[in-house]
């Protein structure tokens, strides 16, 4: 409770808030490094999960070779960037080790999502004469949406969480907050830290989750009177017939 009452504390100071090392500017670096990496890992997994979920070769490949990013940990890999001569250039060693974390989970949902598609419904668009490409963006996409967005939330919940290494290699972001909480033995600060970074995933989980909902270019045909694998929808008994006085014979 201690830890928490002083974290509390530390938040509430202004004085932590401003400079170049208050909050503020810890999360704008954090937010620019986290945007730049989810931005990257997108223009590298998606068109390639698009283009092999299309033609339906190479994916299996292709989802486990991606797959090798998540079993090799990546304070491992930003460690070895960090001692290459990539190490030189500011925040590289960090960026590549934050693309290789997140591409896996946007390869995969994307290639299963165009793969899973309602096969009846696209050979029915491509009976009716679509191209390769109208097929894609105008049938399978929108099939596909729920686990492409499912796989962007991931992703980039994911790197902003892990972006806080970056401070490990002297970047900046959040993470700076608690190294630098590390440094003083400051534990209120090294929670604070902590804190913050939870607070921001959770932010960003939201804000993607209200824009998955708000852009699902199929929103009004997935809501019916029933989903699939819930079972018949229960009818509401009749209502009983209405039932007349004897005396008067008008209705009660």
């Amino acid at each position: 409770m201690d830890a928490i009452t002083g974290a509390w504390q530390w938040l509430g100071t202004a004085a932590n808030w401003a400079g170049e090392k208050g909050v503020w500017h810890r999360l704008g670096e954090h937010l620019w490094l986290s945007g730049l990496c989810l931005l990257l890992s997108c223009l590298i997994a998606l068109p390639l999960a698009l283009w092999l979920g299309h033609i339906g070769k190479g994916g299996t490949l292709a989802v486990n070779v991606s797959n090798v990013g998540r079993a090799v940990p990546t304070f491992a890999v930003l460690v070895l960037l960090t001692l290459s001569p990539l190490g030189k250039h500011g925040d590289w060693p960090t960026i590549i080790a934050l693309v290789l974390f997140a591409v896996p989970p946007l390869l995969t949902n994307v290639y299963l999502g165009i793969r899973e598609a309602d096969r009846d419904v696209v050979e029915a668009a491509r009976g009716m004469g679509m191209s390769g490409p109208q097929l894609l963006w105008r049938v399978e996409i929108p099939l596909a949406y729920p686990l492409i967005m499912t796989g962007l939330r991931s992703a980039a919940v994911q790197v902003v969480a892990t972006a806080t290494l970056a401070a490990l290699a002297g970047g900046g972001g959040l993470g700076r907050i608690i190294t630098a909480g590390f440094g003083n033995y400051d534990t209120a600060q090294v929670v604070a830290g902590a804190v913050l970074v939870a607070l921001l995933a959770l932010v960003v989980e939201g804000a993607l989750v209200l824009l998955d909902r708000t852009c699902d270019p199929m929103r009004g045909r997935r809501r019916g009177p029933r989903k699939r694998g819930q079972g018949p929808v229960e009818e509401a008994p009749p209502a009983p017939a209405p039932t007349r006085d004897v005396s008067t014979g008008q209705p009660t």
